[in-house]
């Protein structure tokens, strides 16, 4: 195969990493092996996203969303594997990039490519930040729900109750409700002679004794920023491989947990019923499907793919391509179990998120609580590491204008505009994930118009650049009809997202205490 020597602009000197650039030194520091690149890649594409896939399956069905789910984790390998090459090949020729935008705008030979990638890239990993902060909030809320009602329950037991209903009031302890943000009945009994004036008294004393309820959910996410602040000090992209390799383990434990209450909901005698069928009209179950299709292909986007190879250790060659197996191992363990397991048991009546699924309004949770609040718990520990690392390439770009490659990094110098930008990131990110709950229809759009160009038309267009593979060649082919059939997906999934956020606008309430699902 015919390969061309990447081009050369006057805008990238033949030193990527120069002497006075701060966020090539000190942010994307090169010192990581293929391991750390793996725990780097699994955190920043196996996420709490995943527990959406019975959700995506529902719009496909079984034949089709195997199809989906495998063709989609082929092609994500395949672009994530060729942009791996284009860099390596760079790389080899002297010419080494180590940020996404740098690498468009040098191989492409465009000055606006530059902008395009950066402000694509800046959306994304801004908008992932705030929402694993609303998402990490929200968690926390939820924990503070059981522990708030069970307490709340027994004060009630004991003022009220005495011993006459002590054994229906142990029900809450292991109700749903203190697991989900829905507290408007006290619990559900069960077994119980309480009549309806004896629950109202009940709901008049949870007033007086908890006259203001429990905290809002902007107060839970004052608390996660709190904690992504102290975290965001960390100066490094590569000092994050401890905390990424948690997340690594964090998902699959989630997972496990998830699977293993999925399929005590398939074998119980509370168990839903059963129904795979799709929508009855065909335009509906077209909508639903590339409804379905764009949410597989932000599941598997990560568009940070050259800042990860780029903490790696010089000669990257090889490297990125076992990180790449390491992080698709897990993915083909976390992916296939929750989806096939979720969809097993719910069929068509899958929700957006399997944990909710697993607690229906209308009858007690399918699974064990301790069980469903450990895999909450998980969920909220991962956040944090999903919003390190898509916060080191704003740091990035931050530092490359703030820092002084020639001191220390921790020289006063240095340490304190760190210290005072990555706060006021934070806290600006904390800021819009309190003020917009409804951030997640926000971010479809986003996700759906970002990740697609980054992750699935950029990597072929790079590899055709750089590589130039014969038009006649089976290489060739292959990448131009991923980028047809990728750019269709991303105009279908921007307008079914779009579509989503102008249905829910009327429930969009700034500051609201409720997230819009």
């Amino acid at each position: 195969m015919e390969q061309s020597q990447p081009p050369r602009t006057d805008s990238f000197p033949e030193s990527t990493i120069r002497e006075n650039d701060a966020g090539a030194a000190f942010v994307l520091e090169s010192k990581g092996q293929w391991w750390h690149a793996g725990f780097h890649l699994t955190t920043a594409i196996v996420g709490p996203t995943i527990l959406t896939l019975p959700y995506a399956f529902r719009g496909l069905g079984w034949g089709l969303g195997f199809l989906c789910l495998t063709v989609m984790g082929m092609v994500t390998f395949y672009a994530y594997y060729l942009m791996s090459r284009v860099l390596e090949h760079c790389e080899k020729a002297g010419r080494r990039h180590i940020r996404f935008r740098e690498l468009a705008a040098d191989v492409l030979g465009s000055g606006w490519m530059f902008y395009f990638v950066i402000f694509i890239q800046t959306a994304i990993n801004t908008g992932v930040g705030i929402g694993a902060i609303l998402l990490a909030g929200q968690c926390l809320q939820e924990q503070n729900f059981c522990l708030h009602y069970q307490v709340i329950a027994w004060d009630i037991v004991d003022l009220y109750l005495a011993n006459t209903y002590k054994e229906t009031f142990i029900v809450i302890s292991d109700h749903k409700y203190c697991l989900t943000n829905q507290y408007s009945m006290l619990a559900n009994f069960q077994n119980s002679k309480a009549n309806e004036n004896e629950l109202e008294q009940l709901r008049i004393m949870y007033s007086e004794l908890s006259p203001n309820g429990s905290l809002k959910l902007y107060d839970f996410i004052a608390m996660v920023t709190a904690v992504m602040i102290i975290l965001s000090q960390l100066p490094t992209f590569h000092s994050l491989r401890h905390i990424n390799l948690a997340s690594l383990l964090l998902s699959l434990g989630y997972t496990f947990l998830v699977v293993g209450a999925c399929i005590n909901a398939g074998v119980s005698k509370n168990g839903p019923p059963r129904d795979y069928s799709l929508e009855s009209s065909k335009s509906a179950r077209v909508f639903s499907a590339f409804t379905s299709i764009s949410i597989l292909a932000a599941i598997f986007g990560n568009g940070i793919l050259p800042e990860i190879q780029a903490t790696l250790a010089p000669p990257a060659t090889g490297k990125m391509v076992k990180g790449l197996l390491m992080c698709y191992s897990v993915i083909s363990i976390t992916f296939y179990s929750i989806a096939v397991s979720g969809y097993w048991v719910f069929g068509n009546k899958s929700n957006s998120n399997i944990l909710e699924t697993l607690m229906p309004d209308d009858g007690p949770a399918l699974a064990p609580t301790w069980v469903l609040g450990l895999a909450v718990i998980f969920v909220l520990l991962q956040l944090f590491a999903i919003g390190l690392v898509y916060s080191q390439v704003a740091y990035e770009i931050m530092e490359k204008k703030s820092a002084d490659v020639k001191q220390g990094m921790f020289s006063k110098r240095n340490l304190f505009p760190r210290i005072i930008l990555r706060t006021l990131y934070m806290m600006l990110c904390g800021f819009f994930a309190a003020m917009l709950p409804f951030f997640g229809d926000i971010s479809g759009v986003v996700g759906a118009i970002g990740f697609i160009p980054l992750d699935f038309i950029l990597p072929m267009l790079l590899y055709n650049k750089t590589h130039k593979p014969s038009k006649s060649s089976l290489t060739f082919w292959i990448n131009i009809s991923i980028i047809i059939v990728f750019t269709g997906a991303g105009i279908m999934g921007s307008f079914s997202s779009i579509r989503k956020l102008v249905l829910d606008a009327n429930k969009f309430k700034l500051f609201s205490d409720d997230v819009v699902e």
